[in-house]
């Protein structure tokens, strides 16, 4: 794992919590479009994670080329 790829998931982690806290801003302030945005800022996150995952499996099959 090269230090872009370290960069990447922490950056796409950081992204989950920041939209973990903005969903809980929607909930606590009773504003649904906040909520949403944060649920959907945690799905996209969620899966550049999983892209991550793959990259990392392949490495870990054929070798980091």
């Amino acid at each position: 794992m090269g230090l872009g790829d370290l960069g990447d998931k922490i950056k796409h982690k950081g992204e989950e919590v920041v939209g973990k806290v903005k969903e809980g801003v929607g909930k606590a302030t009773d504003n649904p479009d906040a909520e949403a945005e944060g649920k959907s800022q945690q799905a996209e996150a969620n899966v550049k994670q999983a892209g991550d995952s793959v990259v990392d499996k392949a490495r870990d099959t054929f070798g980091n080329k």
